[in-house]
């Protein structure tokens, strides 16, 4: 089952239309939409809110307000427990903080009716100057979170009267001392902007009250387990009254693993006593979900004349919007997945500040920190080759980790490393020693090529845990339990693949239930590229028992000793006379019935404080048009080693996905306000999601190497395959036309005026 490019479980469903999504499986009559009143200041505190009118709308069940609301604070992100992240969020509160945060909470008979209320609800606002620049957060008079209710779970430097959510210092030799001892030191600041996760199926969640008074919430998310517990203590219920189910997810790349629509429903349900649905508009999903984070990094790096880097001292300014979210954890990956290449650099320092500004909260997005990191890093030691007149391939073999050695600011032994395989692969592929650094292809036409390299992590150490539950059933056939959510990537097919793998069977004969807190046991969900890792390490240990459980009983049934049993597709046999057998059918069946009855099931855990490092080796081909500064990516090229690739065919297209968002990050995609904070870029009109014509030929192949703790050899792919177009990109450019572009997205404004200052400085 391993390597081999199985077609997902789900297809047939997805292709012949079948109702698989939340919005599908809203089975009550009496079902209750909610809208939500929003925010039309980026700062300002209710002064007076007049719901009277509204209410008296025939059709409209309630409306709610901040004072309706329990006061106990949360955080919308699912990370760690306690989460990594402060607890500022209400369900409503008297202050609002972002153009498009909640006011009221409209629950009606109907959509048209909710949407009549809603503009019939009277607000008065105090208005407050907001903050919009990150830079400016810190030294401000304006306090975006006064309310010392806010809880900081960790010690992370929390500061509330500085707008600061967390502070970050961390590194290892003596940076100062090895800065003298560089002959070359370069100084560079870089800027990743915003970026929407543009998810087909937008945030949405329904739910009921059950037959025992509990509420049941079926949601689009990431992890049921983490929007569980933030429900529950949003709407101030223990975690036993809240049941949270996950349907087919229409995809997340994070933007699913924030509790944003689950406490709405979960609360007007409570309150109502009847089911309640909410379905947010894709402007609500460009306007009041999350984004990725932006962030400001300044790189200074230093080596000696032969490109021996000798320092590195990375700063991260990290702008997590209005509510913390994700942010300590983002700014905190920013180092953590970057810097680790660099492993063989005497003394690496890294500094990271997260801050609030009044400004969509950003949250986890594909990436998760590492690709604006990795864009900073890898465009500096880029510029650095520069400097030395180095091709920037030979640099970074100099100073890149290799197997078996300890990966530096994050002290882990490397067991998996193809790095040399995979840039030896992707010069190839480009045709890097025929193209580098440039070529004229007409008067105002020229092509330059670019790389980058990057890693990532596979779960994180010391935080994620999957558990799976396997057990025979009585046809003689596998179900899989398990709380891992599949966004699309096809991780049910790859956990699937894995228990058919260790059990000697087809994938036909294992069945998965998944996504339901009520009967999959914990799992930390689909973030931080854990999966295939972390819960196919589970899968296989389950597996492992649950096998070692049948041999036993077929060794009883067969008279014969387990160490002579081999287990089979559908059946457990002697080792070498294959007529001496027991079916599992058989098995099944006598499990369920008389006093020995004894159902065949095994439970397995895996948590980890070891993360191997997925790497990738991007290329990237570009053309310039030096009269008006136009881009057009004609090639890219990535080689990758994930471990044993245990789908080929899924494999490839994470790759491909994530090498488009990339390419999105790099050249299209931008995150627009006005100056007063109310965001543009709202639709798929003003946003510019780059299209299959705007990403050139895309070339993936895999050089892998085995990786000892994984599932059969495996390592993550899925987020990793984001971090290397910005960097090859704008390489590329400049190698093209001598113009590096460090504030992203690459324009050709930008590329144009870049020209024309290098024009005038040479006269």
């Amino acid at each position: 089952m391993i390597g081999k490019g199985i077609r997902k479980t789900d297809s047939e469903a997805l292709l012949s239309g079948k109702p698989v999504y939340t919005d599908d499986l809203v089975f009550h009559r009496d079902v209750l939409t909610i809208k939500l009143l929003r925010s039309p200041y980026a700062f300002a505190r209710i002064k007076n809110i007049n719901v009277d009118i509204a209410k008296k709308v025939p059709g409209v069940v309630d409306i709610f307000t901040y004072k309706d609301v329990p006061q106990t604070r949360y955080s919308e992100c699912g990370e760690s427990l306690p989460e990594a992240s402060p607890y500022d969020r209400l369900i409503l509160e008297e202050v609002v903080r972002y153009v498009g945060d909640e006011v009221a909470i409209i629950v009606a008979e109907d959509e048209k009716t909710a949407e009549k209320a809603k503009k019939l609800i009277k607000v008065e606002y105090e208005v407050f100057e907001p903050i919009l620049d990150p830079e400016k957060a810190e030294n401000s008079t304006i306090r975006i979170h006064e309310d010392d209710s806010v809880i900081s779970p960790f010690d992370f430097g929390y500061n509330n009267k500085k707008n600061i959510v967390s502070e970050f210092d961390y590194g290892h030799g003596d940076i100062e001392e090895e800065f003298k001892n560089c002959e070359v030191i370069m100084e560079r600041t870089y800027r990743t902007q915003a970026q929407a996760h543009c998810m087909m199926e937008t945030l949405r969640a329904y739910s009921y009250l059950d037959e025992r008074g509990r509420i049941n919430v079926i949601s689009a998310n990431q992890s049921v387990y983490h929007m569980r517990r933030q429900t529950a203590r949003a709407i101030g219920l223990p975690l036993s009254k809240v049941r949270v189910i996950k349907p087919r997810i229409g995809g997340g790349f994070g933007g699913k693993n924030v509790a944003i629509t689950e406490p709405f429903v979960a609360f007007a349900t409570l309150k109502t006593g009847r089911p309640c649905k909410l379905i947010l508009s894709r402007k609500e999903t460009f306007s009041a979900t999350s984004v990725r984070h932006p962030i400001k990094v300044s790189v200074k790096i230093g080596s000696d004349k032969e490109g021996n880097i000798k320092a590195i001292h990375m700063k991260a300014l990290n702008n997590t919007g209005a509510y913390g979210s994700n942010g300590p954890a983002v700014t905190m990956e920013v180092g953590q997945n970057s810097l680790p290449l660099y492993a063989k650099v005497p003394a690496i320092k890294f500094e990271g500040k997260t801050v609030y500004t009044n400004m969509v909260a950003s949250g986890a997005l594909r990436g998760y920190g590492a690709t604006q990191g990795s864009f900073a890093m890898d465009s500096a030691i880029n510029e650095l080759a520069i400097e030395l007149g180095m091709d920037p391939i030979e640099l970074k073999l100099k100073n890149t980790i290799r197997k078996g050695a300890v990966g530096g600011i994050i002290p882990q032994t490397i067991k998996s490393f193809n790095i040399e395989k995979c840039i030896e692969r992707g010069k190839k592929l480009i045709g890097w020693d025929e193209k580098y650094p440039r070529k004229e292809i007409s008067p105002n036409k020229v092509r330059g090529i670019g790389m980058a390299t990057a890693i990532h992590s596979s779960g994180i150490s010391g935080i994620d845990a999957a558990s799976v539950l396997m057990r025979l059933e009585e046809d003689g056939t596998y179900r899989l339990f398990t709380a891992s959510s599949d966004l699309g990537t096809g991780s049910d097919t790859i956990l699937c693949q894995i228990a058919a793998h260790a059990l000697n069977t087809d994938m036909d004969r294992v069945n998965i239930h998944v996504g339901d807190t009520d009967a999959c046991p914990y799992d930390t969900g689909a973030y931080a590229s854990s999966t295939t890792y972390v819960t196919g390490n589970a899968v296989v240990r389950a597996a492992e028992k649950l096998k070692s459980k049948i041999i036993d009983k077929a060794s009883k049934k067969l008279n014969m000793a387990s160490i002579d049993l081999v287990l089979e597709k559908d059946r457990v046999r002697h080792r070498e006379d294959e007529s001496m057998f027991i079916l599992l059918r058989t098995i099944g069946e006598e499990a369920v019935v008389g006093q020995d009855a004894e159902v065949l099931m095994a439970d397995a855990t895996y948590g980890t404080d070891y993360t191997p490092r997925p790497f990738l080796a991007g290329f990237a081909e570009v053309e310039v048009d030096t009269f008006t500064g136009e881009v057009e990516l004609v090639n890219y090229v990535v080689v990758a080693d994930c471990g044993t690739v245990i789908n080929p065919a899924l494999a490839k297209i994470q790759l491909e996905g994530g090498l488009t968002q990339g390419i999105g990050l790099a050249m299209f995609e931008d995150v627009k306000y006005t100056d007063e904070g109310k965001l543009i870029t709202d639709s798929f009109l003003q946003y510019n999601v780059p299209t299959k014509k705007d990403i050139g030929n895309i070339t993936v192949e895999f050089q892998c190497d085995y990786e000892p703790t994984g599932p059969f050899g495996a390592k993550s792919i899925a987020e990793s395959a984001v971090h290397t177009p910005p960097p090859a990109i704008s390489n590329a450019i400049y190698n093209a036309v001598g113009v590096y572009i460090r504030d992203l997205p690459i324009t050709s404004e930008k590329v144009y005026k870049g020209m024309k200052e290098l024009r005038n400085q040479r006269g």
